[in-house]
Order: C-alpha cells, then sequence, then structure tokens
C-alpha cells in the first residue's frame, strides 16, 4: 500500500498527504502502519524503533491532523508539546513539522526553542502562542519562568528519543515540565531503546498505551558495509587519512570520544589537506548549525564529532562513517552507523580497533550479533599488545624489578587507561 493510500483510509487530510508525498514519503514505515491510527484516535502510545525507521512522521501526521480540528491556539498557550534530547534533533523535527504543515487550510504555528542560544528571539516567537512547540527541557522550564508560554492547555505531549533524555541528565527537567501540564492529556513516548529508567517513565506516564515494537529486520536494516580494521593507536589519523584518498571518500563522519579529540583529529586531517572540522556541545549553536548545513552542501568532507552527531542527524547520502574511537555501548554503535545507508542509501561503517579495544568491539560484535574479520592495511599493520598482557608480562618477568624495561606506563597513559585523557593518533 503507498503511503498516499494508508493515509486516505486512516483519514489523513489531502493537504497533509500532499506534503507528505513532496517529502518523498511513498511508503510507510512499519512503527507509522501502527503507531498512526492509535494516535489519530486519541490513545498514548508506547513506540520503540530503530533510528532512521519514520518515527518522526508516525506522530507528526496525527498531530498535526488534530489540531486542525481544534481552536486555535490562545496567547501564551500551547496546544502540542515535544520534547526532544538536543538541539539538532529539535530543529530537525520542528522543520518536518513545518513541511507537513504548509499546504493546511488553517495555518499552524510551529516554534522551535533550545538552549546555547539567546532566550530574547524565542521569547519574541512565542508571543501570540503557538500550536506546536518543539524544544529541549531546560530552555523550555526557563521560557516558562520568563512567563512566555503556559502548558496548562498542552493536549499532546510527545517524548521523542526518551532512552536519550534519560542518558543526558533530563529527568529532574522532565519531572517538573510534567508536573506543568494538564492531567488530562494524550501521551506519545517514542524511544529506540527500553531500559529500567525507560520503563518507569512509561508506567508512570502512559494510560492503558498501545505498545509497539518495530525489531530490527534484514529487511528494515539499512544497506550498511560494516568494517573493522586493526590498527595502533598512535597511527589511527593517519590510516584515516590513508583511507581518505585510497578509498576516494567525499564525505565522512568520524567519531571521536571527547571533544578535544576532535578538536586535534580534524586540525591535522586540515594540515594534511583535508578539509575537516570539529562538531561538539560547546560550539556555539549558531557554529554547529553553519557546520551541518555546510556538510551536507559538501563544503566540507570530513566532520570530526562526539556522540553529538550520533543522533538527530539526518544527512542524505553520507557514504562512510568511521569510528575513530569506539562507542561506549552497542546501543551507540547502532545509532552511529546509522547515519549512513539512509533513505534506501547504501553506507559503509569503519572502526578502529586497537589493542587495548579488542575485548570492547568483541562484547559489541556479541550485542549485535556481528562477526567482523579483523583487516589490516599494508603500511598500518598493528605492533600493539593489549595494555592488561603488557602488564601481566611485567609481573611475570620478575617481582620487585620494576617490570619490563620501556613497557611501563607513564602516568599519561594510565590516565588514559581510565578515561581521563584521549588517545590520539598522529
Amino acid at each position: 500500500m503507498s503511503f498516499t493510500q494508508f493515509g486516505q483510509t486512516i483519514g489523513l487530510s489531502p493537504a497533509l498527504l500532499r506534503a507528505a508525498s513532496e517529502l518523498g514519503w511513498t511508503i510507510p514505515t512499519p512503527v507509522q502502519v501502527q503507531a498512526m491510527p492509535a494516535i489519530l484516535r486519541g490513545a498514548d502510545v508506547q513506540a520503540q524503533a530503530q533510528t532512521g525507521s519514520g518515527k518522526t512522521g508516525a506522530f507528526a501526521l496525527p498531530l498535526l491532523q488534530a489540531l486542525q480540528g481544534q481552536a486555535p491556539y490562545a496567547p501564551r498557550r500551547v496546544r502540542a508539546l515535544v520534547l526532544v534530547p538536543t538541539r539538532e534533533l529539535a530543529a530537525q523535527v520542528g522543520e518536518v513539522l513545518r513541511s507537513l504543515a504548509q499546504h493546511l487550510p488553517t495555518p499552524l504555528k510551529v516554534a522551535v526553542v533550545f538552549g546555547g542560544v539567546s532566550i530574547n528571539p524565542q521569547m519574541m516567537g512565542l508571543r501570540g502562542g503557538a500550536d506546536v512547540v518543539v524544544a529541549t527541557p531546560g530552555r523550555l522550564l526557563d521560557l516558562v519562568n520568563h512567563n512566555a508560554l503556559k502548558l496548562g492547555a498542552v493536549s499532546t505531549l510527545v517524548l521523542d528519543e526518551a532512552d536519550r533524555l534519560l542518558d543526558l541528565g533530563f529527568a529532574d527537567e522532565l519531572a517538573a515540565v510534567l508536573a506543568l501540564l494538564p492531567a488530562q492529556r494524550q501521551n506519545l513516548l517514542f524511544s529506540a531503546t527500553f531500559d529500567g529508567a525507560v520503563h518507569k517513565l512509561a508506567d508512570g506516564l502512559l494510560r492503558e498505551p498501545v505498545k509497539i515494537a518495530v525489531e530490527s529486520t534484514p529487511e528494515l536494516d539499512p544497506i550498511i558495509l560494516q568494517r573493522a580494521i586493526a590498527v595502533d593507536t598512535s597511527k589511527r589519523t593517519q590510516l584515516l587519512r590513508h583511507l581518505f584518498k585510497t578509498e576516494g571518500w567525499t564525505r565522512v563522519l568520524v567519531f571521536v570520544a571527547t571533544k578535544y579529540a576532535a578538536e586535534i583529529v580534524s586540525e591535522k586531517l586540515y594540515k594534511a589537506g583535508i578539509f575537516a572540522t570539529p562538531f561538539h556541545g560547546e560550539l556555539s549553536q549558531g557554529a554547529r548549525t553553519q557546520v551541518i548545513e555546510e556538510f551536507k552542501a559538501e563544503r566540507w568532507e570530513v566532520v570530526v564529532t562526539t556522540d553529538l552527531a550520533s543522533r538527530g542527524i539526518d544527512i542524505a547520502q553520507l557514504p562512510v562513517v568511521v569510528n575513530y574511537d569506539l562507542p561506549r555501548s552497542a546501543t551507540d554503535y547502532i545509532h552511529r552507523i546509522g547515519r549512513t545507508g539512509r533513505a534506501g542509501q547504501s553506507g559503509q561503517a569503519i572502526s578502529f580497533v586497537t589493542a587495548d579495544a579488542e575485548a570492547h568491539f568483541q562484547l559489541i560484535e556479541k550485542r549485535q550479533n556481528l562477526s567482523l574479520p579483523r583487516e589490516q592495511i599494508a603500511g598500518f599493520e598493528p605492533t600493539e599488545v593489549e595494555t592488561t598482557a603488557l602488564a601481566a608480562a611485567a609481573a611475570s618477568a620478575g617481582a620487585g624489578n620494576g617490570g619490563i624495561k620501556g613497557k611501563r606506563p607513564s602516568k599519561k597513559d594510565k590516565l588514559r587507561a581510565v578515561g581521563k585523557l584521549p588517545s590520539l593518533g598522529g
């Protein structure tokens, strides 16, 4: 069934279906098929779906359909509230909502608010109220405290990427927001994962929800070639430069562990003649927006980022993702590599596996049912062995002699081993 046929079946307006068609939505995704009818009839929804599954459309279209049938917004009143964990996701969700609403006979006002920028323009933008507010929790509470908006008329609450909201420490802000909302409302909770904290949030928030779980299947999985390359820690940047030139890459998203690493690695690449730039949470919002827009326009060849870019950023036809540093968890691994192979396109995801990271990567493989061969690139064959093996060798070499000369880790090595300092390649 086409998206238009599905939309007509569940009662979406021609204006919304026209906008969805202009966005290239031709076939409804499984989460849309299951969630949209339930949302349209006013039910609470608990949905678990993988990244890139179309969940924004799953709540955006029914939300806009419902708002068309309600009275227009009143000063400082908000009718629908979408809470998201990051500025980038707020901007993306707001863009989708505005695109879908563009042909509606009664215009709807969508306001997007987040921290990291001046609050005054956002307060000005909320004058006269808004039909939908897409917000990060902290900035939303700031605006409430400035009397720029009121939440007592919210009829629908959406928590998008609820797991990430909790991961980023928004639990207290969420509780404060919920206390300001009316008791009678529709609640929609979307999350890629459902651990204990998310389940607890769902149990306290949702009333007899329709539960949806869209499992990852070969038919739904993006077409991503996953590779693991064994390399010494000190050779990773050189290997990255080598691969960029020999593999003919045009755009690459490189994930590192820290903002410091993002700055250093991008600087080394830039000095080597590759147009690379960092992307992390300490950049201003204006700078972050500019980097993403320029990357989409192919003005940057490489963006070196922290996990800030692992969710909520959709870059069409991004061919390659590189895990320069491995992610902390198997879930983060999936979100990272999910930046490529989107919208039916194929992509490539490469992980640099150092001796010290081998055990961690094996755990990621186990959790994701993977078994990737460890490639070795000529000229970059690894010589390092795991630090724990070195320590054992030092201990067995003879007690009290201080270990093997030249193999004892320095103070910086010890700090890097516990994550206090980044491990950087040349």
